[in-house]
This record gives C-alpha cells, sequence and structure tokens, in this order.
C-alpha cells in the first residue's frame, strides 16, 4: 500500500492533537492507554509519530483521537 505524503507530512492532524493532548494534561502513554481502552490497538511511539507527522491516521483513529481529546474531527483536520 503506498502512503502518500503531504506537504512532507503523512498526516495533517497531528500539531492538533499534540494542542489537544496537551490542553487536557495527558501524557503520550495516557492518550495511548485510553485509546486502548476503546479498541484501538495504539503505542506511545505511535503518538509521538502522530504527531510529529511521520505516521498515517486511519478514519477510525481520528474518530477515536476525537472523542479522547474532546475535540471533533472538523477542529483535529483545522477545516473549522
Amino acid at each position: 500500500m503506498k502512503i502518500y505524503d503531504y506537504n512532507g507530512r503523512k498526516n495533517i492532524c497531528g500539531d492538533r492533537v499534540h494542542e489537544a493532548r496537551c490542553k487536557l494534561r495527558l501524557t503520550q502513554n495516557d492518550l495511548a492507554a485510553k485509546l486502548q481502552v476503546d479498541g484501538i490497538n495504539i503505542e506511545r511511539d505511535s503518538i509521538s509519530r502522530i504527531e510529529i507527522g511521520t505516521r498515517f491516521v486511519a478514519d477510525y483513529e481520528l474518530r477515536e483521537l476525537a472523542k479522547a481529546l474532546k475535540v471533533s474531527i472538523d477542529w483535529l483536520l483545522d477545516v473549522e
């Protein structure tokens, strides 16, 4: 499967994931644990890679990230 870059990044939500996580005072481990409870198989290093833009984010992960971070998907995608 070919994964494309967008302006050199594999996702556009990483900066917002970092911002929302810090606002909630969650560590990357905390966020990974919340997602794991919701059935998303993800580790702390994957959260780090999402935030720096080197990891692709699937649509179902985006939905669960928004829920865990108490923000909208549109906000994560910076379309509001």
